[in-house]
Order: C-alpha cells, then structure tokens, then sequence
C-alpha cells in the first residue's frame, strides 16, 4: 500500500480543522502537514508546531527554488506548504493538507497523486452558524466569508470527493474511508 497526501479544502465553518485534528488523533498512519509563514509567531504558538515561521527573504529563495507544493500571499504575509516536508513525511505516513481552495488545486498541478478532498456544509445557514458560534469574528468578517463561499463551492467539481459535514463523526468516517481506498489504488 501507498501513502497518500490528502488535501482537504472547503469554505470557512465547514470544520475543515475539527475534522483534520479528529482524523490525526483517530489515525496513527496520518501526519498533518507544517506550512511555512512570514508572519510573526502569536502567543504560544511555537515554530515547527503550528508554522515554520521564516522570514520573507527565505520564503522568496524557497518560491525560486520549487521550495513549495503551493504558496499565497494573505495581509503581506507569505503562507506555503514545504515540498520537502510533505514528500518526506509520505515516505512513513499519510499526509493531510487543511488549505484553500486555489491551494488545493496548484498541489494537484505540482504533485498528481494528491487526493482532493472538499468539505462542504448541509447548508449555507449552517455555515453561518458556525461562524458565528466561533465567536472570533466581526459580523462584517463573516459577511466577507459568507460572499467567498459561492466561489469556493463552485471548484468542487475539479475536486476527487466532496464530503458533506453535516455529522462530524460521519464525515470524519467517510474521508477515514476515502483514504482506505486511495491506499489500495495502484498508481
């Protein structure tokens, strides 16, 4: 059996990190990847846990050097998944991506093998809910992200599964189930 790096994506309040952290816990065969970042560290947060915190000098070397699977700039600051990281973590284990839409599709342009995994709501309410309940945004925020969902929903065609998270446990489950099959595949 193969490993596989399992890229999951979905709009904000989907549960794209709930479902990334439950599949780690439940899996001892699943890695969850490090991105690399030019933002500075918050509180608690420790390099090479949450981010390989780096400086945007380095992260430009890395962008001419084919450093990354995929790469984005967000309020001047560089995000960007290691390639050296994910294809050496493959060699012992599955590898799990939790980033955007756009992100998800440039690791499939640069590693074909990737499985796409995109996580959608029962509903758009329910995704407003959810926002809502995290209690960490400004109504203008979530109304920011509430437009983005269109757009995000509407790239789930050029992703290998769609899982819709209306139970968390059953869509924990069917990806656990997605990931199964892949293994198997011959490639």
């Amino acid at each position: 059996m193969r490993n596989v790096l399992i890229v999951l994506s979905g709009p904000s309040g989907v549960g794209k990190g709930t479902i990334a952290k439950l599949l780690v816990e439940r899996n001892k065969d699943i890695s969850l990847s490090i991105s690399c970042t030019t933002r500075k560290p918050r509180d608690g947060e420790i390099n090479g846990r949450e981010y390989f915190f780096i400086d945007k000098s380095e992260f430009k070397e890395k962008i001419n050097n084919d450093g990354f699977l995929e790469y984005s700039e967000h309020f001047e600051n560089f995000y960007g998944t290691p390639k050296d990281f994910v294809l050496d973590k493959l060699q012992n284990s599955n590898v799990l991506l939790e980033i955007d839409v756009n992100g998800g599709l440039e690791v499939k342009s640069r590693y074909n093998d990737a499985v796409l995994v995109m996580i959608t709501p029962p509903s758009l309410e329910e995704v407003r809910n959810r926002l809502i309940k995290r209690g960490t945004e400004t109504e203008e925020k979530i109304n920011l992200r509430m437009e983005r969902i269109g757009y995000e929903l509407d790239k789930q065609g050029l992703y290998d599964y769609v899982v819709i998270n209306d139970v968390l446990l059953d869509a924990v489950k069917e990806i656990e189930g997605i990931i199964k099959l892949e293994k198997n595949k011959c490639k």
